[in-house]
Protein backbone atom coordinates (compact mmCIF):
# COMPACT_ATOMS: atom_id res chain seq x y z
CA UNK A 1 0.00 0.00 0.00
CA UNK A 2 1.21 3.50 -0.66
CA UNK A 3 1.35 6.36 1.80
CA UNK A 4 -1.18 8.29 -0.30
CA UNK A 5 -4.03 6.06 0.89
CA UNK A 6 -5.75 6.81 4.19
CA UNK A 7 -4.14 4.18 6.41
CA UNK A 8 -3.94 4.98 10.12
CA UNK A 9 -0.63 6.54 11.04
CA UNK A 10 1.46 8.41 13.55
CA UNK A 11 4.18 11.08 13.37
CA UNK A 12 7.69 10.25 14.58
CA UNK A 13 8.83 12.74 17.23
CA UNK A 14 12.08 13.61 18.94
CA UNK A 15 13.16 11.35 21.78
CA UNK A 16 12.94 12.41 25.42
CA UNK A 17 13.47 10.55 28.68
CA UNK A 18 9.92 11.30 29.86
CA UNK A 19 8.22 10.25 26.60
CA UNK A 20 10.16 6.98 26.46
CA UNK A 21 9.97 5.89 30.14
CA UNK A 22 7.15 3.31 29.69
CA UNK A 23 9.07 1.41 27.00
CA UNK A 24 12.64 1.32 28.28
CA UNK A 25 15.55 3.59 29.15
CA UNK A 26 17.73 6.02 27.24
CA UNK A 27 21.43 5.22 27.30
CA UNK A 28 23.67 8.24 27.03
CA UNK A 29 26.36 10.25 28.78
CA UNK A 30 24.09 12.81 30.42
CA UNK A 31 26.09 15.08 32.71
CA UNK A 32 22.93 16.07 34.60
CA UNK A 33 22.93 12.47 35.93
CA UNK A 34 25.42 11.11 38.51
CA UNK A 35 28.83 10.02 37.21
CA UNK A 36 32.24 9.10 38.57
CA UNK A 37 35.62 10.36 37.49
CA UNK A 38 37.59 7.61 35.72
CA UNK A 39 40.85 7.04 33.85
CA UNK A 40 42.89 9.38 36.06
CA UNK A 41 40.35 12.16 35.61
CA UNK A 42 40.26 12.10 31.81
CA UNK A 43 36.82 10.46 31.60
CA UNK A 44 33.39 10.46 33.22
CA UNK A 45 31.81 7.06 33.89
CA UNK A 46 28.01 6.80 33.87
CA UNK A 47 27.01 3.57 35.64
CA UNK A 48 23.84 1.45 35.66
CA UNK A 49 22.07 3.30 32.86
CA UNK A 50 19.56 0.49 32.42
CA UNK A 51 18.86 -2.89 33.91
CA UNK A 52 19.54 -5.94 31.77
CA UNK A 53 16.76 -8.36 32.64
CA UNK A 54 16.69 -12.11 31.99
CA UNK A 55 13.26 -13.43 32.98
CA UNK A 56 14.03 -17.02 31.99
CA UNK A 57 14.92 -19.75 34.45
CA UNK A 58 16.92 -21.71 31.85
CA UNK A 59 20.44 -21.15 30.55
CA UNK A 60 19.86 -18.13 28.38
CA UNK A 61 23.14 -16.37 27.63
CA UNK A 62 23.79 -12.69 27.31
CA UNK A 63 24.42 -12.12 23.61
CA UNK A 64 26.49 -9.13 22.49
CA UNK A 65 25.87 -8.80 18.76
CA UNK A 66 25.99 -6.14 16.06
CA UNK A 67 23.23 -5.18 13.65
CA UNK A 68 24.30 -3.38 10.45
CA UNK A 69 21.21 -1.48 9.29
CA UNK A 70 20.63 -0.06 5.82
CA UNK A 71 18.92 3.33 5.84
CA UNK A 72 15.24 3.87 5.16
CA UNK A 73 15.02 5.78 1.87
CA UNK A 74 11.38 6.89 2.07
CA UNK A 75 9.86 9.78 4.05
CA UNK A 76 7.63 7.29 5.85
CA UNK A 77 7.78 3.76 7.21
CA UNK A 78 5.00 1.32 6.43
CA UNK A 79 4.77 -0.66 9.66
CA UNK A 80 3.54 -4.19 8.96
CA UNK A 81 4.87 -6.04 12.00
CA UNK A 82 6.15 -5.65 15.54
CA UNK A 83 8.33 -7.97 17.60
CA UNK A 84 9.03 -8.49 21.28
CA UNK A 85 11.41 -10.37 23.51
CA UNK A 86 9.19 -11.61 26.33
CA UNK A 87 12.01 -12.94 28.50
CA UNK A 88 14.75 -10.34 28.07
CA UNK A 89 15.39 -6.67 27.91
CA UNK A 90 17.17 -5.60 24.75
CA UNK A 91 19.71 -2.77 24.39
CA UNK A 92 20.75 -1.01 21.17
CA UNK A 93 23.72 1.37 21.06
CA UNK A 94 24.62 3.17 17.83
CA UNK A 95 28.30 2.79 16.97
CA UNK A 96 28.58 6.28 15.43
CA UNK A 97 28.16 9.68 17.08
CA UNK A 98 26.43 11.16 14.04
CA UNK A 99 23.90 8.37 13.54
CA UNK A 100 20.18 8.90 13.27
CA UNK A 101 17.57 6.18 13.66
CA UNK A 102 13.94 5.42 14.36
CA UNK A 103 12.78 3.65 17.53
CA UNK A 104 9.18 2.42 17.23
CA UNK A 105 7.65 1.00 20.43
CA UNK A 106 4.29 -0.29 21.63
CA UNK A 107 2.84 -1.83 24.80
CA UNK A 108 0.52 -4.84 24.99
CA UNK A 109 0.66 -8.39 26.28
CA UNK A 110 -0.43 -11.05 23.79
CA UNK A 111 -0.81 -8.59 20.93
CA UNK A 112 0.39 -5.02 20.42
CA UNK A 113 -1.92 -2.33 21.78
CA UNK A 114 -1.69 0.12 18.88
CA UNK A 115 -3.16 2.92 21.00
CA UNK A 116 0.25 2.99 22.76
CA UNK A 117 2.30 3.00 19.54
CA UNK A 118 5.04 5.65 19.54
CA UNK A 119 7.80 6.47 17.06
CA UNK A 120 10.90 8.38 18.13
CA UNK A 121 13.68 9.90 16.04
CA UNK A 122 16.96 9.29 17.88
CA UNK A 123 20.04 11.30 17.02
CA UNK A 124 23.69 11.12 18.05
CA UNK A 125 25.31 8.99 20.72
CA UNK A 126 22.06 7.87 22.36
CA UNK A 127 21.07 4.24 22.77
CA UNK A 128 17.77 2.73 23.84
CA UNK A 129 16.70 -0.26 25.87
CA UNK A 130 13.43 -2.11 25.54
CA UNK A 131 11.89 -3.60 28.68
CA UNK A 132 11.04 -7.32 28.43
CA UNK A 133 7.77 -7.72 26.55
CA UNK A 134 7.78 -4.28 24.88
CA UNK A 135 6.72 -4.54 21.24
CA UNK A 136 9.04 -2.76 18.83
CA UNK A 137 9.92 -2.49 15.18
CA UNK A 138 13.36 -3.67 14.04
CA UNK A 139 16.08 -1.01 14.20
CA UNK A 140 15.69 1.44 11.34
CA UNK A 141 18.61 3.65 10.31
CA UNK A 142 17.78 7.04 8.84
CA UNK A 143 19.93 8.83 6.24
CA UNK A 144 23.01 6.51 6.41
CA UNK A 145 23.93 2.90 7.13
CA UNK A 146 24.34 2.46 10.89
CA UNK A 147 25.84 -0.27 13.05
CA UNK A 148 24.31 -1.00 16.46
CA UNK A 149 25.75 -3.07 19.25
CA UNK A 150 22.99 -5.07 20.89
CA UNK A 151 22.67 -6.88 24.22
CA UNK A 152 19.93 -9.48 24.72
CA UNK A 153 19.56 -12.73 26.69
CA UNK A 154 18.84 -15.64 24.32
CA UNK A 155 18.71 -19.44 24.44
CA UNK A 156 18.36 -19.94 20.65
CA UNK A 157 14.74 -21.10 20.90
CA UNK A 158 11.78 -19.73 18.91
CA UNK A 159 10.71 -18.08 22.18
CA UNK A 160 13.62 -15.61 21.90
CA UNK A 161 11.61 -13.34 19.60
CA UNK A 162 7.85 -13.20 19.00
CA UNK A 163 6.68 -11.49 15.78
CA UNK A 164 3.15 -10.16 15.30
CA UNK A 165 1.98 -9.18 11.80
CA UNK A 166 -0.50 -6.30 11.82
CA UNK A 167 -3.91 -6.71 10.18
CA UNK A 168 -3.49 -3.31 8.52
CA UNK A 169 -0.22 -1.41 8.02
CA UNK A 170 0.42 1.73 10.05
CA UNK A 171 2.23 4.62 8.39
CA UNK A 172 4.97 6.31 10.41
CA UNK A 173 5.61 9.80 9.02
CA UNK A 174 9.14 11.07 9.51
Amino acid sequence: MSASKKEPGIKAVGLSKAAYQDYGRLIRADESEPFKAANMGTAKRFNHLCELENLRSDKAKLNLCIFRCSPLREKHLELRLLEKHQHSSQVFMPMARDGKYLAVVCLGSEKPDLTTLKAFIVEGAVGVSYFPGVWHYPMTALENQLDFSCLVYENESPDDCQIEYLEQPVIIEL
